[in-house]
């Protein structure tokens, strides 16, 4: 049973994994379509760039880029104690911000588990949460079982004796003539 419970969120991750899969393949063709419905806005508007402006424009940004970068490189702080506490300093936010995501994950993965265990409910028409009542009240406690074990096999015995048929006599030989 410890199988079955270990196994069980991994596959209502895959179930929800798979349910909102199709969720979203479903918002698919309305997408195409508005996709279809601005693209004749869009060509247009391409159409009617002057390329000189849009070179122009480039040309100034790539400047605009070259100089902070110049800018950047120039306030760079070449004292090595100083990149060296930088480094460690770097070092350990990276491992809290790996922690975070950790957990953020962990978060994101039980989610999907229970949207996958809601889509399986659901799929199944509830059956199963329906079953496992119903198993509950069936099933009895396993220690008053143990008790009333000595009487039912005393039960069981008492049945079966009544059940057996009498045990034969040997039939009675038939006298013959040689016998006498």
């Amino acid at each position: 049973m410890a199988i079955i419970e270990e196994l069980r969120t991994p596959l209502y991750f895959a179930a929800g994994t798979a349910d909102l899969a199709v969720r979203q393949a479903r918002k698919v063709p309305g997408l195409i379509e508005q996709i279809a419905a601005e693209a004749p806005a869009r060509i247009d508007a391409v159409r009617n760039t002057d390329p000189k402006a849009v070179q122009e424009k480039v040309t100034v940004q790539a400047k605009e880029a070259q100089a902070k970068v110049t800018e950047v490189l120039g306030s760079l702080d070449t004292d090595l104690k100083k990149l060296g506490e930088n480094a460690q300093h770097l070092a350990l936010r990276g491992v809290g911000v790996a922690a975070e995501y950790a957990v953020r994950a962990r978060e994101a993965y039980e989610k999907v588990a229970e949207h996958g265990e809601q889509a399986v409910k659901q799929w199944r028409g509830e059956a199963a949460e329906e079953i496992n009542e119903i198993a509950i009240a069936v099933e009895p406690d396993p220690e008053p079982r143990a008790a009333a074990e000595p009487e039912a096999a005393a039960a069981k015995k008492a049945a079966q004796a009544k059940k057996a048929p009498a045990p034969r006599k040997p039939a009675a030989k038939k006298a013959t003539a040689s016998d006498s």
